[in-house]
């Protein structure tokens, strides 16, 4: 009786296989590779769209690897999107009965950067003279009140500089060197916003 059992099970099973397996090849996939400017191409969300109507979604692995199976044929638009980072959009994506379409790794989301903090600023000389070419770094001030060096920076011509930040609450310090003394300014940054600060050099000896 056992026996008839499982045999009954196991042709359920294989008629099952075979149904869902008649049924894929009537329907589609879409798969691809997202690249991002900086970060982990993983857990970007995939909006498969036809027109503005979302039809499905996924997320891309930890490599920004994706696949959106059991799509209807058709003509497809895809949304990207992750926090930090720009919207991206692919459209006029075919989609075949029985095939996989790639779009291949082309697409790249960049930073969007309306979600970051930016510690930006210029270093100027004792008469006022912007100083091009010196050697800005930035720290962060630790809750014991020690520092932990994130970046450097050389000044653009115009002796600029800029620095872009996760936008939590921290307490930076911006430091140039001129000669055996160095000059810094602290810099509290609570949030996405463009945080300026000058520097001005002591007058040379």
């Amino acid at each position: 009786m056992k026996f008839i059992k499982v045999g009954f099970l196991i042709a359920v099973f294989v008629i099952g296989a075979n149904v869902l397996m008649a049924q894929d090849k009537t329907l589609g996939s879409i798969k691809g590779k997202v690249r991002v400017e900086t970060g982990t191409p993983s857990g970007i969300t995939v909006l498969v769209r036809r027109g503005q109507t979302e039809v499905t979604r996924g997320e891309t692995q930890k490599n920004g690897e994706f696949l959106i199976s059991r799509l209807t044929p058709g003509v497809y638009g895809l949304t990207f999107r992750k926090p930090g980072l720009s919207v991206g959009t692919i459209e006029n994506v075919e989609v075949k009965a029985g095939k996989t379409r790639s779009i291949g790794d082309r697409l790249i989301l960049p930073i969007d950067e309306g979600s970051l903090a930016f510690v930006a600023g210029s270093v100027f000389s004792a008469d006022g003279r912007s100083v091009p070419g010196a050697k800005v770094e930035l720290a962060r001030i630790l809750a014991d009140g020690s520092q932990k060096k994130i970046d450097s920076r050389i000044t653009t011509e115009t002796g600029s500089f800029k620095f872009r930040l996760a936008p939590e609450q921290a307490k930076y310090r911006v430091i140039v060197s001129a000669g055996n003394e160095p000059i810094s300014k602290d810099v509290d940054v609570d949030g996405a916003a463009v945080y300026r600060v000058a520097l001005n050099l002591p007058p040379k000896p």
